[in-house]
């Protein structure tokens, strides 16, 4: 299955954006992760973190293992939806996504925790959703994928923003239904 052009530009800026963000705190010790992830800082005047999360990654694997998904999934949707409407619904989903993590975020805030979000896993999530409503067969297998994504490598010590996951499929899932009855895209 080929990706089309615009999944393959997302993966293209994901990349770039992972390479300058390491760049810039290995040479320089920026910590892009505070800067450019999804954290208390939001409410503090850092609004653009709702944007720069879903394209910061927290290693190399983070970043292959999202990038793969991606390129499997997101080529199906932009067949679908033409390569315009597919990078609007992967960005405007992601937003609603990161939007709905914030709530998380004020919570855990109000237990004493910081929480930083980083990936494009609810961005990618939302466009699972999309697939998953539009093919009904599959709908199952693909959220039990996504809970088993969320939650197995916590099993493991390994932090996972399942809330995110969890979000993204739920904005995506109600675009499905959204977009069969108004056909918004």
């Amino acid at each position: 299955m080929q990706s089309g052009k615009f999944t393959l530009a997302i993966i293209a800026v994901n990349i770039l954006f992972f390479v300058i963000s390491f760049a810039l705190e290995y040479f320089f010790g920026f910590k892009s992760y505070l800067f450019f992830g999804l954290n208390p800082y939001f409410f503090e005047g850092m609004p653009w973190q709702l944007l720069s999360s879903f394209f910061m990654h927290g290693g190399v694997m983070h970043l292959a293992m999202n990038m793969a998904v991606l390129y499997q999934f997101g080529g199906i949707l932009e067949r679908a939806f033409g390569g315009i409407k597919f990078t609007l619904l992967y960005i405007v989903g992601g937003l609603l996504s990161g939007a709905l993590c914030l709530i998380y975020i004020r919570y855990a805030m109000s237990m004493g925790e910081i929480v930083n979000i980083v990936g494009a896993s609810g961005a990618i999530c939302v466009l699972l959703g999309v697939i998953a409503y539009f093919d009904e067969r599959n709908a199952g297998g693909i959220f039990v994928a996504i809970l088993i994504m969320s939650f197995a490598p916590m099993l493991m010590g390994v932090n996972v923003a399942w809330y995110a996951h969890i979000a993204g499929f739920v904005v995506g899932y109600g675009f499905g239904m959204i977009q069969k009855k108004f056909r918004i895209l």
